[in-house]
């Protein structure tokens, strides 16, 4: 075996395909158990040959000497590869292995084994060989100390081990380089700490982090001292009865090696600690002071130059904007200063208190030199950053309200052709919101406007050595701040005086729709009127009284509809009125007055001719009652209600003809044969009264014969007339019923 010590990771590939291992098992001897698990496939020789010169590289010389026990597991593998296995051992096994056990399948090899026997060549090897079964195995050791693949209950995982042991080794060669580092630099400090002038920053740093590779030791030397090294937790001395075995502290001698090189690692590491700890403190106090007076020339120097150059406001936002990233660049640059202040004044906390008296004096003037400086110089960078935020509120406020004011005389300076009343009430509301957000906005103006102005007079002035008058700039931006408020507060003022003319306008327009709307309705209403009195205004009545009511009626509705005629008339007046008043050309009215005197005419035509038809009902029912209700009536009275009624039937059979010639029959044929059969019922009556009154002068006059046929041949004349009336009219009601039909299929269509 090669006594060069390997490590894990130069055959970290052959080590994870498990070739070999140590399980932590012992024998009866309490030897070291090497556990050979043959595959199938063809194991190469010089693989295995690495791994077995790494795992008994491990063991001490103490554990070495307490032998070994090969298990060489055959069950998967060929004859010819066991048989090499088992022969290659003679030259890599160490003297001290006593047993090579070889786990055989089941009556595969027995021809095979008559032509080679290990034990005839025990000499040769220098190790008993034997062929045995897996559930034999325990015949040689103890289950406790076999593994799983041999019915053991011995746990051992092979990555965890190889994980471990890679960690290790890792602890190991770190720890030892940083041992030799560490001892080199704390040996040197002893020779050169007499020489106060040389630099003691340290230089010689450690390849490792020492603090690191402490923690990686604890762990490690935890996980030892709990899990052991290769997961066993002791096993026992086999028959013998020996006392429990720890692989780690025995054989391996790990948790040994990690608890000293733990020891003396910290204890390296301390003198390397308190050596630096010497060392920057005598470097700390010259730093500080060099460093403190680097910050205050700067900020007494050039740092106040910067901000005593920015003094100004701005016109505009943009130009605020520009003064506040120039701004940003002087804070930056005094941020870098101010974290050097913060660095400073810890430093000299911490020096305060573990410093010597003459130390802790200058240390106190240098913290209070630097404090003073630092924060004065803090005081104004806030003020002028408070005084720029002021400064672009007060720009951007006065941008936005600009645009507001713009956008409200956009408004304002522009036509007005909304298309109806909804869209100008709309339009109204837009203008009087706009107005409210432009008072809001002038409002919000003046308020930081105030606050700028306030900002401005509160900065803090500089030391009496420096103080000087107020600078022309400032004076400048004073006078622009109160210029723009004055000039925001003309330009509302102008929108205000515009919004009310607008507003007046608007309103008169919202009036002419109205007007235009109402006419157009008054136009409906009439055209309603007309419909009903055409349909619906048919009937003459029954008796004198009745058809006298209907005549009243008759007036009262005309007279609605002469009111809704002058109310669509007065409406157009007016809309004429204010179309000159907002000089735009008439909208409607020069169709909606057309369309009124229309409906109108043809209302006064159709209301003339009902009216005429009910005072000739009214006068042939007058005549006719009072014919009916005389005891004596002269002839001429009866041919007067005779002529009445023939005139009023054939009135009823007339169209009104409107001016345009149209034509147009009140209400439908059957209404109209309604209306006359009580007209020819009335006369039927008269000619009866006629009749009576001729049979009583014939009576009288004794020729009652002659009477009687009188009274019938009247009476078929009368029955003639009617019969033929009632054909005309129920022909005029087919002619009728054919036009309604007709009407009803092109509305359909």
């Amino acid at each position: 075996m090669s006594a060069v010590t390997m490590e894990a990771t130069t055959i970290l590939p052959i080590l994870k395909k498990k070739l070999a291992f140590l399980s932590g098992g012992k024998d009866r001897r309490s030897g070291l158990i090497l556990n050979i698990p043959l595959s199938s496939d063809q194991t190469s020789m010089e693989e295995l040959s690495a791994t077995l010169d790494y795992l008994l590289s491990i063991p001490s010389e103490k554990c070495k000497a307490r032998g070994f026990t090969v298990i060489v597991d055959g069950r998967k593998s060929q004859w010819n590869t066991v048989k090499t296995v088992v022969l290659m051992l003679q030259n890599v096994i160490p003297p001290e292995v006593s047993l090579v056990c070889v786990v055989k399948p089941d009556e595969f090899w027995d021809k095979k084994v008559t032509h080679f026997c290990f034990w005839k060549e025990k000499d040769r090897l220098g190790f008993e060989v034997i062929l045995v079964s897996a559930n034999k195995l325990t015949r040689y050791i103890e289950p406790c100390q076999l593994t799983d693949d041999f019915g053991g209950s011995l746990d051992y995982d092979h990555s965890d081990w190889l994980n471990k042991r890679l960690v290790f080794e890792k602890f190991t060669k770190e720890s030892t380089s940083l041992l030799d580092e560490l001892s080199i630099i704390n040996d040197a400090d002893k020779s050169s700490s007499v020489d106060k002038d040389k630099s003691a920053d340290c230089a010689l740093l450690p390849s490792f982090d020492p603090e690191t590779v402490l923690q990686t030791g604890h762990e490690l030397l935890s996980e030892l001292q709990q899990r052991r090294f290769n997961g066993s937790e002791g096993g026992g001395g086999g028959g013998q009865g020996g006392p429990a075995w720890c692989p780690m502290e025995e054989e391996l001698l790990a948790q040994p090696q990690v608890m000293k090189l733990l020891d003396s690692l910290r204890e390296q590491y301390t003198r390397y600690q308190e050596l630096c700890r010497q060392r920057n403190k005598r470097t700390q106090l010259d730093e500080i002071h060099a460093k403190v007076m680097q910050v205050v020339t700067w900020l007494q120097g050039p740092g106040s130059e910067l901000l005593k150059t920015q003094q100004t406001i701005g016109d505009s936002m943009r130009s605020a904007q520009a003064l506040q990233q120039k701004h940003e660049e002087i804070e930056s640059q005094h941020s870098e200063w101010f974290a050097v202040y913060v660095e400073l004044n810890q430093q000299i906390a911490a020096l305060l208190s573990t410093g010597e008296e003459e130390e802790v004096a200058e240390l106190k003037v240098l913290q209070q030199q630097l404090s003073d400086v630092c924060y004065r110089q803090a005081a104004q960078l806030e003020s002028r950053q408070n005084v720029l935020q002021a400064a672009q509120g007060f720009h951007s406020t006065t941008q936005e309200l600009s645009q507001q004011l713009d956008g409200l005389l956009g408004m304002l300076c522009a036509d007005v052709a909304p298309a109806d009343g909804a869209a100008i009430q709309q339009n109204l509301k837009l203008l009087e919101e706009k107005l409210q957000t432009v008072e809001a906005g002038l409002t919000s103006l003046r308020q930081k406007g105030a606050l700028l102005l306030e900002q401005m007079c509160s900065q803090p002035s500089w030391p009496l050595e420096e103080t000087e008058s107020p600078t022309t700039e400032q004076q400048d931006s004073v006078q622009h701040i109160q210029s723009v408020m004055e000039d925001m507060q003309l330009r509302k003022q102008r929108c205000e005086d515009m919004v009310d003319v607008r507003r007046l306008k608007m309103l008169q327009m919202v009036q002419l729709f109205k007007c235009e709307e109402d006419a157009l309705q008054a136009v409906e209403w009439l055209s309603e009127l007309l419909d009903a009195l055409l349909k619906t205004h048919v009937r003459l009545g029954d008796d004198s009284q009745e058809t006298r009511t209907m005549l009243d009626k008759h007036r009262k509705f005309v007279d609605v509809a002469q009111s809704t005629y002058d109310y669509g008339r007065q409406l157009l007046q007016a809309t004429v009125v204010l179309c000159q008043s907002l000089r735009c050309t008439t909208r409607s009215s020069g169709d909606t007055l057309p369309r009124l005197n229309r409906v109108w005419k043809q209302f006064s035509v159709s209301a003339e001719e009902r009216q005429q038809r009910l005072e000739l009902a009214l006068n042939f029912h007058t005549a006719a009652e009072r014919v009916l209700q005389q005891e004596r009536v002269e002839a001429e009275s009866l041919d007067e209600v005779d002529s009445l009624g023939k005139t009023l039937l054939d009135r009823l059979t007339m169209p009104v003809i409107f001016p345009d010639g149209s034509e147009q029959f009140f209400g439908s044929p059957t209404d109209t044969a309604a209306a006359a059969e009580g007209v020819r019922e009335r006369l039927l009556l008269v000619e009866e009264r006629r009749l009576q009154l001729q049979e009583a002068r014939l009576h009288n006059d004794g020729d009652e014969e002659e009477v009687l046929n009188g009274q019938d041949a009247r009476l078929d004349v009368i029955g003639e007339e009617l019969s033929e009336k009632e054909d005309q009219d129920e022909e005029e009601e087919d002619v009728g019923q054919q036009e309604e039909d007709l009407e009803r299929a092109t509305q359909d269509c």
